[in-house]
């Protein structure tokens, strides 16, 4: 695979993740959005994450910062890995993986760096919009990542035998996540699915 075939599918990934951010942060408050195909199980829902994966924060304001910058860090090595295996011929496979994973973190960068300038707060009342650089709810480094998909496809309870979940109330698949989210856990799971072959 060419270097320019895998940029081409990260800033396509990238352009699509932002694309719907933007357009859900400047149309609607926190909440539901609509049904995709008019079906329950499948939902646009906007909510920001300050933090991590399933809204893990690491201590407030200033722990922001600290995850925005290993962020970074993250995404500066990814693209040196991503030119490097390009240039050793990996497996067309591995380096479609590589390109996902690095675009997943690229996306969710970009929110967490400059959203918080840019945007007015997003509330359950309030639909933000664009402000002048630095006049936004947070600094650089300070932004929150704008997720909307959902897909809850299974609700119910556990049965009463199974031990400290007996009787509770369960759903599945509860996470809201973003294009740049998903794109990450598919390059994943496929370099997991198809490690030997790559």
């Amino acid at each position: 695979m060419k270097l320019r075939s895998a940029f081409s599918l990260v800033a396509l990934i990238i352009i699509i993740d932002q694309a719907l951010k933007i357009w859900i942060k400047t149309s609607f408050p926190y909440g539901p959005v609509l049904k995709l195909a008019g079906q329950d199980w499948a939902q646009l829902y906007f909510i920001e994450n300050p933090g991590m994966a399933w809204g893990m924060e690491l201590g407030g304001e200033w722990g922001k910062m600290p995850l925005t910058l290993c962020r970074l860090v993250a995404v500066t090595f990814g693209r040196w890995y991503l030119v490097k295996i390009i240039r050793e011929k990996h497996t067309t496979g591995f380096i479609v993986c590589a390109s996902l994973i690095y675009a997943g973190a690229l996306g969710n960068l970009i929110d967490s760096m400059f959203y918080g300038l840019i945007f007015e707060e997003s509330t359950y009342t309030h639909v933000a919009k664009f402000v002048s650089p630095g006049n936004g709810y947070g600094g650089v480094l300070h932004g929150k990542v704008v997720d909307m998909l959902y897909f809850p496809m299974v609700e119910g309870t556990f049965p009463s035998f199974i031990p400290f979940l007996g009787g509770k109330d369960f759903l599945f698949f509860s996470p809201i996540f973003n294009i740049a989210g998903a794109s990450i856990s598919v390059g994943v799971l496929t370099l997991l699915a198809f490690q030997n072959r790559f």
